[in-house]
């Protein structure tokens, strides 16, 4: 069954718009994310957010790139590390990089001290940006800018590695945020207890591992079909429920 619709949905595939993880991707974490709050958590958000959802705060980092008053947050949507080394042993960027924002956005959201703007603003940077520790680009090489450097054809349009697993692969299924949470595989509780175990500094192994397998998957100039989502989409939904239910731990010991 899930082959067949796998194989419809790759069936109505179009093009992609660029962006991270794509508008639907980050609402699909942030609505997994939003199923997996504990019931102190949830209510504490509420509290704080006057009702909004994760899914609906979810694309808030993407959304202030345009404003030139939140220019030094762009550095935190990505972290590049060289392939024969472990973020613990890089020097962090002087200009802040997705871990350190991660970091920053938890210290502050800990903090009792935090004012209520602050708190609201860095929680929805945390939402967005652990969606962008799992999209595996996000955790890439500096010489070619986490793939935007390696151009390829997807189908027809001329585009590059980082924006097909930024875009085009979700954009294409033409489901919405919601539709995606649900098509994710059905977990015990203890995958999920498997899933959230470790700290942010596995979380970024575990990623860059998986970007060494990204960056073997293409050739400089190939052409995608088909069969490169088909291949590579249960990773996709297993990156996107990673997000979710790794931002759902770091909330619940947040406010849970």
């Amino acid at each position: 069954m899930r082959l067949l619709v796998l194989l419809f949905l790759i069936g109505q595939i179009g093009f992609a718009t660029e962006g991270e993880w794509s508008k639907t991707g980050h609402r699909a974490v942030g609505e997994i994310a939003q199923e997996h709050l504990s019931r102190k958590a949830q209510k504490a958000i509420e509290r704080l957010m006057n009702g909004e959802t994760l899914a609906s705060m979810a694309n808030f980092g993407d959304e202030i790139k345009s404003d030139t008053a939140y220019r030094k947050f762009g550095p935190w949507h990505y972290v590049n590390i060289p392939s024969d080394k472990r973020y613990k042993d890089i020097e962090p960027s002087e200009r802040g990089d997705l871990v350190t924002g991660i970091n920053k956005c938890i210290e502050v959201l800990e903090d009792a001290k935090s004012n209520l703007a602050d708190k609201r603003f860095y929680l929805k940077m945390l939402v967005h940006l652990v969606g962008d520790l799992h999209q595996p680009l996000h955790v890439g090489r500096a010489e070619d800018k986490g793939g935007n450097d390696i151009q390829l054809r997807w189908f027809d349009e001329g585009t590059n590695l980082h924006r097909v697993w930024d875009g085009h692969m979700i954009d294409d299924y033409k489901m919405s945020y919601s539709e995606l949470s649900k098509t994710m595989p059905r977990l015990t509780k203890q995958e999920i207890k498997s899933i959230q175990n470790g700290n942010l500094l596995n979380w970024v192994d575990e990623t860059q591992d998986l970007a060494n397998e990204v960056y073997d998957s293409v050739e400089v100039g190939e052409k995608l079909f088909y069969r490169y989502s088909y291949d590579w989409w249960p990773t996709v939904e297993q990156q996107l429920q990673k997000g979710g239910l790794r931002l759902a731990k770091v909330l619940n010991d947040i406010f849970g």
